[in-house]
């Protein structure tokens, strides 16, 4: 079960058939209903004699004469959040500096602004990263909290609120306008989020000409939402394909998206 609740517009709960993203649902059967508030709570009327009343961190759900059932909010935290770097890892980032990064800078809290790009590159590699969306209730679109994870700074795996939305390519977890994720993973906004990227560069021949694209698995918080999908080019904004390595990009869009716990393996 999902609720989202957001300022100046219908107050909507989706409800998710078999559980929760990743974690039971069918990806397929999701209902919204409207709801309206009254006093402390927020009354749901749909289809079917569907009922619910969300207050105090629960919602409380009738069908016909089914019911009621009670569901208490639920936290999720990525398997691998705060994952730490193997022998041989090279360490982007750490919380202790930014040095790592060309204009790296921190916050007050030490943790890492987007708007950056490391000063290594690389080929073939695994790449673990963890990120904050910011709370902006009033954004649409784009401006809600809008970064991204760009490897070799030529393909972008999107970074956005997208909680609770439908998971479109240009959506978080999405490769940018290529490939929509198999399962919105997104979390809540201020809830740290984790992306683990598998990832094997382009295939150039002696005379430069591409021979096998770039190839991706994405986990976004612990699910795979991108099975060896191949690349067939730069997304938006990337730099033109090449042979050479490139660095990884923590895209600045002008949003309060900040990183922490990054580190890359070699292959």
């Amino acid at each position: 079960m999902l609720a989202s609740v957001v300022l100046n517009v219908p107050l909507l709960v989706g409800v998710l058939k078999g559980g929760l993203p990743g974690a039971g649902w069918d990806k397929e059967t999701k209902n919204e209903i409207e709801g309206k508030r009254d006093g402390e709570k927020i009354i749901f009327a749909g289809k079917d004699d569907f009922k619910a009343e969300l207050a105090g961190g629960k919602i409380n759900i009738t069908i016909g004469t089914s019911g009621p059932f009670t569901m208490a909010k639920t936290s999720r935290t990525s398997p691998t959040l705060g994952a730490k770097p193997p022998a041989g890892a090279v360490v982007l980032f750490d919380g202790k500096n930014a040095d790592e990064w060309n204009d790296g800078h921190l916050d007050d809290r030490g943790l890492l602004a987007a708007g950056i790009t490391s000063k290594r590159k690389f080929q073939n590699f695994s790449l673990h990263a963890e990120f904050l969306l910011p709370f902006k209730p009033l954004g649409r679109g784009q401006d809600r909290g809008n970064s991204g994870v760009y490897l070799q700074d030529r393909y972008e795996v999107q970074v956005l609120d997208s909680f609770g939305l439908k998971g479109e390519n240009n959506e978080c977890g999405g490769i940018y306008t290529k490939a929509k994720p198999a399962v919105n993973m997104c979390f809540p906004p201020l809830v740290w989020q984790t992306y683990d990227i598998d990832y094997e560069a382009a295939k150039f021949d002696a005379d430069g000409k591409k021979t096998k694209n770039a190839v991706a698995t994405v986990k976004h918080n612990g699910v795979i939402i991108h099975d060896r999908f191949e690349i067939n080019g730069p997304t938006g904004g990337g730099k033109p394909e090449a042979p050479t390595p490139g660095p990884i990009q923590l895209q600045g869009h002008g949003n309060p998206v900040f990183y922490r716990n990054i580190w890359v393996v070699e292959k």
